[in-house]
Order: structure tokens, then C-alpha cells, then sequence
């Protein structure tokens, strides 16, 4: 019996990894209490997607546990000891402005959740490979110290500049403002680094900006292109906040990013950290977005400006994938912005 364990397993990214290496042949142990609908009401709301999986998958396992709960993780663990192969923890409170509200709660799912699942895996699967979900936003505010040029639609790096394919792994986590949620995660990215360079265990982090695909449920804060699209459709107003709208976002989507989490598994590593994103290929500014979302839907956004923009938050952020394209060279990227929102538009339900 071979098991992969995933967290956060009915997420965007969580149930494209369950999707993914269930074709593969594997058994896999879904670990989701829904937190999301807790985070961001209704909208947030994937029981859904738990549904779908749980009907279509034969070999999928679901388990309502809270990451925070050391003794019910250990349950799991025990139970399926050495028999887990992969872990891939995608479970966390994903969103700026709610780390505010709650700190104590963010910092208990996002920092103390992994630290949870990191003793567990040593304990019983220290030779598993253990992949963590990480984000962009370890590096706080540092990417706005970047020499950005305004134009009509975006914010832009000159062509010259070191980082103009993309932001690599030497950009600073010091000296920049984080957030709460930036913060936690900070701390969760260094504790798998830590694990596998300090204890042995096969850990990686993979830092991404922005994720997307169908199974995204889209909430007003947190999965921007998805909520685009869904205020779209639905005829509701979009809120644009600060830098005029043309702040800059790459878009990955969740099917590109779990093809890289497969040639991880394949040759693992320890303590390594790799920016994964849409790089030149997709991105977008969130005008230019809102554009592409009117060509496909044929419907005008509605939308309004708050002025101030949210602590911490990126004026321009685009990834270099090339440290981890050097390591695994046999990983293609599928997905621009386009078509992104394209399928984001035809397979989107009311």
C-alpha cells in the first residue's frame, strides 16, 4: 500500500494534487475540516469539492481534522505509519486581511499546523518526502524597493534589471513588512527548510504567487482571478485596491504547479525553496485582467478604487523559475493568463 497524505485536500491546490496522484495509483489520506468556509463564509465553502472527491475517487480517504490538533494528526499517522510516501501540506489560513482579525488563530494553522505535521512525518515517515506550500509573501513588501516604471495598464521592471524575467530565491526576507499572515508563513517556510537541513528529512518549499484553476472557490479575499470571474458573472461590483489597479500578479495554474510537486517526489532533496509561478509566460496586472475577463464573458466589470492599499502587498511580483527548472528540467509549464481565465469563465456555475 502506498499513501500520499494531503493537507488542505479539497482547496484549489490540495484537490488537484488528490487528482493528480490518485491517477497515479495511489491511496491517498485527505486531511480538510473546511476552515475556508470559517475564514471567508459561503463563498469560501468547499464541501462541495469534499463531495466530488469522495464520489469520484475511489481511493480517496477523508478525514475532518484541524492541522492544530497534534493528537488527531498523530491518529493518522499511526494508523498508516511508513505506509505514507508523499506528504504534501497545502492546509493554511491564506488571506492578509484576515490574519488581522484573528493572529492567534493564523499563526496557530499556518506556522504551529506545520510544525505538527514536520515532528509526525520524523517520527513516523521520516524518509518521506515532505512538500510544503509556501507563498511569495515570505518576502513581505521587499519586491516594492524594486525600480518599477508606470505604464498605462501596469506596473513594470526595466528590461535591464536583474529581475526582470522574474524575482529568484536571493531576494531578502529582512528588512521588509510581512503582514501577520506573511509572517506566519514566514515562520512555517522556515521550519520545512529547517527539517531538512538540520534533521534529514526530504522537505522543500514551494513559494508561488498567485494559483488559480476550477476548483477554485473564489472569495473576496483570497483568489483573485477566480473572484473576478465570479463577480463578472454574477453582475457585482469588483473592488480594486491601491496602486491604481496595475499592480502586478503571476498566475500558475494548480495543474502546472502539482506537475512540479510529482518531479519533487521523483528526486527529493532537503531544505531546498523554490519560486514557482507563472513568470513571463502569465501574468497580468489587475487591469489588465479585469480586460481579459470582459473579452471572454462579453460583460462590462463594475468596479470601484479604495485608495490605500493592504500592508504588505506587492506592486509588482513576477517568478523566476529557473533554479527549479535547472533541478528538474523534464517539467513543462501548460498554462498562460488567457487560457487560465478562459477555463476559469467556461467551467464557472451559478
Amino acid at each position: 500500500m502506498s499513501l500520499v497524505l494531503i493537507t488542505g485536500s479539497c482547496g484549489l491546490v490540495g484537490s488537484e494534487s488528490v487528482l493528480f496522484f490518485s491517477k497515479k495509483g495511489f491511496d491517498i489520506i485527505g486531511v480538510d475540516n473546511n476552515a475556508r468556509k470559517f475564514f471567508f463564509g459561503k463563498d469560501g465553502d468547499i464541501s462541495w469539492i469534499k463531495l466530488k472527491l469522495k464520489k469520484n475517487i475511489k481511493n480517496y480517504r477523508h478525514y475532518d481534522v484541524d492541522i492544530k490538533n497534534y493528537s488527531n494528526l498523530r491518529n493518522i499517522f499511526k494508523k498508516y505509519k511508513k505506509n505514507i510516501s508523499l506528504i504534501i501540506h497545502c492546509a493554511a489560513q491564506p488571506s492578509h486581511d484576515w490574519a488581522k482579525t484573528n493572529p492567534f488563530f493564523d499563526f496557530d494553522i499556518n506556522a504551529k499546523g506545520t510544525l505538527n505535521l514536520l515532528e509526525l512525518t520524523k517520527k513516523y515517515c521520516p524518509d518521506s518526502p515532505f512538500i510544503f506550500m509556501s507563498t511569495n509573501k515570505v518576502y513581505g513588501d521587499k519586491p516594492n524597493s524594486l525600480p518599477l516604471e508606470e505604464k498605462k495598464l501596469r506596473w513594470e521592471i526595466k528590461k535591464n534589471h536583474k529581475f526582470f524575467k522574474g524575482i529568484n530565491e536571493s531576494m531578502s526576507l529582512d528588512d521588509s513588512t510581512h503582514s501577520l499572515f506573511g509572517v506566519s508563513k514566514v515562520y512555517a517556510d522556515l521550519i520545512v527548510q529547517e527539517y531538512g537541513k538540520n534533521i534529514g528529512l526530504k522537505t522543500t518549499c514551494f513559494r508561488a504567487g498567485c494559483i488559480t484553476g476550477p476548483n477554485h472557490s473564489g472569495a473576496k479575499l483570497h483568489g483573485f482571478l477566480s473572484f473576478l470571474v465570479k463577480t463578472s458573472l454574477k453582475n457585482k461590483k469588483y473592488t480594486l485596491i491601491g496602486y491604481k489597479g496595475k499592480q502586478v500578479r503571476d498566475n500558475i495554474h494548480s495543474s502546472d504547479l502539482v506537475k512540479c510537486f510529482w518531479e519533487f517526489f521523483k528526486k527529493p532533496t532537503s531544505g531546498k525553496t523554490y519560486n514557482t509561478g507563472g513568470g513571463r509566460k502569465s501574468n497580468c496586472s489587475i487591469l489588465e485582467a479585469i480586460k481579459l475577463v470582459e473579452n471572454y464573458t462579453n460583460l462590462k466589470i463594475k468596479k470601484n478604487y479604495l485608495k490605500d492599499n493592504r500592508v504588505g502587498d506587492h506592486i509588482w511580483y513576477i517568478s523566476d523559475m529557473s533554479k527549479f527548472k535547472k533541478d528538474y528540467p523534464n517539467w513543462k509549464q501548460s498554462y498562460n493568463t488567457e487560457k487560465i481565465i478562459k477555463e476559469l469563465v467556461n467551467n464557472f456555475s451559478f
